[in-house]
């Protein structure tokens, strides 16, 4: 059994990480950490091995870096650490000996997008990314589009065709421009992760989509996360990672 405490316990994600927690029988939901109450050290006083982090952009990195100090491994879908984040966090692990797994998404399908959208990225000369989230999602765009952005273009070796801002009759009508690939954030009531990669060259698109349209479709990869965490060698970002080839 993996003892498990879940930062951020009383939200969208963290209330679900729990509900999957309590029902798999290789694990043990040890501690829920809070806003308000429950702080960082129930993770300790309840022996918790593996931290699963789903809070704020905000909190996100301190957090993390706390469970490190205190030599327990985390697994972390909440967005907001930023490369300079990751590489601190990772030198952490390395001086405490314990692992840290950041997945922009959780989702099986949307990890299998992110593949086929790079590995198409060669093959066309533009390309936009659409990703629609429910109205309380903090961060835009989100870490999955930023995630598949970077992936597409580390599949390239020249720049995308992108049409001229000076046309914009509104600011920022075109998007964020992410490397050449623009990503437009929707937030839209009713909505859960959503996202499109439209790929275009002469005379044709591709279009490659995923839905989420419940949070369970995020669990079965927080779950192979959990257990795999303390077999990983430092910080490792993406569930490709753990995924059979």
């Amino acid at each position: 059994m993996i003892r498990v405490g879940v930062i951020g316990a009383a939200g969208r994600m963290g209330s679900e990480v729990c509900r999957m927690v309590e029902g798999d029988a290789e694990l043990e939901l040890a501690a829920r950490v809070g806003r308000d109450d429950h702080p960082l050290e129930s993770l300790l006083d309840n022996r918790v091995e593996v931290s699963v982090e789903f809070s704020t952009p905000a909190s996100v990195k301190d957090n993390v870096a706390w469970c490190l100090a205190h030599g327990i491994h985390a697994v972390v879908g909440a967005t907001g650490l930023k490369e300079a984040d990751l590489s601190e966090l990772d030198e952490l692990c390395r001086e405490r000996g314990v692992n840290v797994f950041v997945a922009p998404n959780f989702a099986i399908g949307a990890v299998l997008m992110m593949r086929f959208a790079a590995e198409a990225a060669p093959h066309f000369d533009s390309a936009e990314i659409v990703e629609r989230h429910h109205e309380n999602k903090l961060d835009a765009p989100s870490g999955t589009a930023l995630r598949t952005a970077a992936l597409m273009n580390e599949a390239r070796s020249q720049s995308w065709v992108s049409p001229s801002d000076a046309s914009d009759s509104v600011e920022a009508s075109r998007g964020a421009d992410v490397g050449g690939v623009r990503v437009h954030s929707l937030r839209v009531r009713g909505s859960v992760a959503h996202q499109e990669v439209i790929l275009g060259s002469a005379g044709q698109t591709l279009t490659i989509r995923h839905d989420s349209l419940d949070r369970s479709s995020f669990m079965p990869g927080v779950a192979l996360a959990i257990k795999r965490v303390a077999s990983l060698d430092g910080l490792v970002v993406g569930l490709e990672h753990l995924l059979a080839p």
